[in-house]
């Protein structure tokens, strides 16, 4: 009973790993680029926009969307590390 209880702490301190990771990448990308970074990063453009109003736009959108399905991925792999896996 023990060993399950330590294996289910190192699974759940994983996934919060995984979390905060990727919700520091969603702040990096959403304030950092589109805001504190902005004039920086205007001075390149993407499609015809400065690449700070992009990042404010649409990368910001995009990229939380990307770390979604990198979060399913990497949160699968761990479900089936541990064996907490759906069938």
């Amino acid at each position: 009973m023990e060993n399950h209880r330590k294996k289910m702490q190192e699974y759940w301190q994983r996934n919060v790993r995984i979390l905060l990771t990727l919700l520091g990448l969603w702040f990096v990308v959403s304030y950092g680029f589109g805001i504190l970074l902005v004039e920086e990063l205007n001075q390149f453009r993407l499609g015809g926009f400065k690449l700070g109003f992009w990042f404010a736009q649409q990368g910001a959108i995009y990229s939380f969307v990307l770390i979604i399905f990198i979060y399913v991925v990497l949160m699968n792999k761990l479900d089936k590390e541990f064996d907490v896996h759906e069938d």
